[in-house]
Parts: structure tokens; sequence; C-alpha cells
């Protein structure tokens, strides 16, 4: 591998067998690559003992990682979504976006994206949020997050204070959460399917600060593939989620006469 480090992956079991190209490109970089839950730590063998078909979740994978880890006095586990650090790392998506806006000279109304663990969203919308309190917003810009029916962490769970992954090796986090031993349904939609949601987002929802809203998967495939027949690009999974709630947007302003 680049930089001579090795590198072991706890992939769902689900995307493990429904992405195999994803897996393959991982194992092309010389990346170990295991199905989770595994036979490799004491957190699959449970589960796996428990449930020999678990198709899996982020919450048993990032268990996994973090207990490999543990193991190991040369190993370094970092969370890629949810903390407060990894949403203000993906800012420069909404620094970009912000930027791209300027070029078109114009503001938006409003920002739709979709959420899973929360960091790609709070990346996008977060710079916009800024100018908004900052009174720096030309717009009053209204702000959505997207999730899927078959892990609706925002619109169905809890806001408690839960462990983020299910075998409760890291430390309790306040936050909307379904309850850290759900496995919600195999969707093609991998990264939407976690059991929590970022603290930051879930204090925002409560504050009524973000809508949300959440879509199934048929209906959002559908969205998706009117999306690629009309722009000329096939979305992923998980964007598809904010496309099928911005066409909805757009058809309810078409109704109402808002521009």
């Amino acid at each position: 591998l680049f930089f001579d480090i090795d590198v072991e992956v706890y992939m769902v079991r689900i995307s493990y067998d429904q992405k195999p190209y994803r897996r393959i490109m991982m194992q092309l970089y010389g990346a170990d690559v295991y199905p989770s839950p595994s036979g490799r730590t004491n957190t699959g063998k449970k589960i796996l003992a428990e449930n020999p078909d678990s198709t899996g979740s982020l919450g048993i994978a990032i268990s996994e990682a973090v207990e490999a880890c543990m193991g190991s006095d040369t190993t370094k586990y970092s969370l890629g979504s949810v903390l407060n650090h990894v949403l203000m790392h993906q800012t420069v998506i909404g620094q970009e976006a912000k930027e791209q806006m300027e070029m078109a000279e114009d503001y938006p109304d409003h920002i739709i994206g979709c959420v899973g663990g929360g960091s790609s969203f709070a990346g996008l919308f977060e710079p916009f949020y800024y100018d908004k309190i900052n009174g720096r917003a030309p717009k009053d810009v209204e702000f959505t997050a997207v999730e899927s029916t078959a892990c609706p962490s925002m619109s169905a769970g809890k806001y408690m204070y839960d462990h983020g992954d299910t075998g409760r090796i890291i430390p309790l986090v306040l936050m909307h959460t379904l309850g850290h031993d759900f496995v919600p349904d195999p969707i093609h939609a991998g990264g939407l399917r976690y059991h929590g949601m970022a603290p930051t987002l879930s204090l925002m929802a409560n504050e009524g600060t973000i809508n949300v809203k959440a879509h199934n998967q048929i209906d959002t495939f559908e969205a998706a593939a009117l999306f690629a027949r009309t722009e000329g690009i096939v979305p992923a999974p998980e964007p598809s989620h904010a496309i099928k709630e911005t066409i909805d947007e757009a058809l309810r302003c078409k109704e109402t006469g808002e521009e």
C-alpha cells in the first residue's frame, strides 16, 4: 500500500455482497477486506452465533474495527462520520458550494442533503448556516436533512444517550438513535444504514433549525432514474434520497407558484 501502511477493512456484509466492485477496488490497492460481522472479533463472533445470516450494520462494523485496533499497540482508529471534528472537516463541501453559487451570482433558498451519520449534509449546509446566524445570508435559507425510511434515526428514533457502535465499545453519545443493536433492512444505500446521528445535527433537529424528511428505496430510485434521464448523471443511492426530496419540493413550489 501507499506509505507502507497496512489497511484492514470491516465492510458491512450486505454491502460486501451487493457491491463487489467497491471491495475489489480496496483489495486491488492492497487492503484486507472482511465482511462484517466476521469471525475475526469477539463482537462478530457473538453476533454470528445469534444470527449466522446477519446482513450487518455500520454499528457492527465500527465495533469490529475498534476492537481490532484495541488489540494492537501500533494501530489507530478514526471515525469517519458522526463526530464534530468530522463534520467540521467536511465543510470543505459547503465552502466549495458557496464559491460555485458566487460564480452563478446567486444564493440558495433551500439546501437539501441525505443523512446517514450526518457528515456530508453538515459539511454542505454548515457554511451557509454560519452565514445565516451571522446575518450575512442574502436569503432566509432553509435546511432539510433526508434519511431512509429503513433507518429513520431522526424522524423515528429517540433523542437520548446511546453507544455509537453495536458492541458498546465507544463512549455514549447524546443523539437521535434507533438503538445501538438496531440492524436496518439491507437497502442499497449503505451509507444511510446507521442507527444514530451526529450529535450536532440531532440537537439542531430538536430545536427546529433543520427539517427532517424520510423516503423509501423504491420512490428514491424512481427519482434517481428521472434525474439520470433528465440530467445525464447517474446518482449514488444515498444522494438519491435528497434528489427525491428536491423533486417533491420543486413540484410543491410549482403548485403554489413559489419561485
